[in-house]
């Protein structure tokens, strides 16, 4: 890789056939500080966008997100492949941060946090806070929000960029998951060639939310399914308490909601208990609704997150569950 400023290739894969979140996004790439960069857009479907350094295919008929990226990286020419969703746009200094995360030859990709945009609707807002505070994401806030830099083994690709060289070593996405071939890639980068994923603040881009209510838990459902199958599949890096969180308090809640209509079959210390760890969370999440307020400055975000957040989990710990059980089709 060239010391100081290798060609970046900016990967976009499009589903629809008009988007104005990708003109947003060809706008914040035009004024990149740093100018040594292609851009690769892959859609479904045939379009007009044009911008600088733009190259584009297209299938014509739905097409697997991972086959798309592959494509793009097939048809790059730079060293690092930076992935960015259809619905993101990149900080001023995205790309600039993204090559100074590559300075050690040990690191071979390099993330960033996906920050809610301002000025967007208010059910936006309230997805992306609820995704964003401590009850909604636990220890993965540094997705949604700017943190501390560290090493990670699991990155999603809204803002990923990895060493080309590398990407071709692993073979690339893993068609066979959608949503998730971004966790199988990070798992190969890892695990099989032994090398670090850097988390940088700096490398920061906007990235559109699912409003409430149903596209929100749309997604979040379809996150949750794939993740309890990679928990039993891919352990190394899906196998973690803190994913079986929202299965368990599901569980939990849906029998204490039996106990209080059929106490006959109840076991009294496990209700006692039932009802404690309830208190315990129910508090928790008012203490979430104020810490959102205080960050957001809107009461109602504060509000609005109380019920937003009981449901997201309850519905990812159910789909969770259904993806670890391998109830239903993953889609191929």
């Amino acid at each position: 890789m060239k010391k100081d400023s290798p060609l970046i290739s900016i990967i976009i894969i499009d589903y629809k056939k008009d988007n104005p979140y990708i003109l947003e996004s060809f706008q914040a790439i035009n004024d990149q500080s740093y100018k040594n960069y292609e851009v690769i857009l892959v859609s479904d479907y045939k379009n007009n966008y044009t911008t600088n350094k733009l190259r584009k295919k297209h299938y014509g008929k739905y097409v697997l997100p991972a086959h798309k990226r592959d494509q793009g990286a097939k048809m790059a020419k730079g060293e690092i492949l930076a992935f960015l969703d259809d619905d993101a746009y990149p900080s001023k200094h995205w790309l600039k941060n993204i090559v100074k995360g590559f300075k050690s030859k040990n690191i071979v990709a390099v993330g960033g946090p996906g920050v809610t945009p301002p000025n967007t609707s208010f059910l936006e807002q309230a997805s992306g806070w609820a995704s964003a505070s401590p009850m909604g994401s636990g220890t993965y806030s540094y997705r949604f929000l700017p943190k501390k830099k560290k090493f990670v083994d699991d990155y999603p690709s809204m803002n990923l960029a990895v060493r080309k060289n590398h990407f071709i070593r692993v073979g690339g996405f893993d068609s066979h998951y959608w949503p998730g071939e971004d966790t199988k890639l990070c798992l190969d980068l890892t695990h099989k060639l032994n090398k670090k994923i850097l988390y940088l603040p700096k490398a920061l881009v906007y990235h559109h939310r699912r409003p409430l209510w149903l596209s929100h838990l749309k997604q979040n459902g379809n996150f949750g399914v794939h993740r309890g199958n990679f928990a039993r599949v891919l352990p190394q890096t899906s196998l973690k308490l803190l994913y079986f969180g929202p299965s368990l308090l599901f569980l939990g809640l849906s029998y204490l909601f039996i106990s209080l209509l059929i106490p006959s079959i109840v076991i009294i210390p496990v209700v006692n208990l039932g009802v404690i760890l309830s208190i315990l969370y129910f508090s928790s999440l008012l203490f979430n609704g104020i810490w959102i307020y205080k960050k957001s400055q809107n009461i109602w975000q504060g509000v609005i997150s109380v019920p937003a957040i009981l449901i997201t989990n309850l519905w990812y710990g159910l789909r969770f569950i259904q993806g670890f059980l391998f109830i239903g089709k993953l889609k191929k």
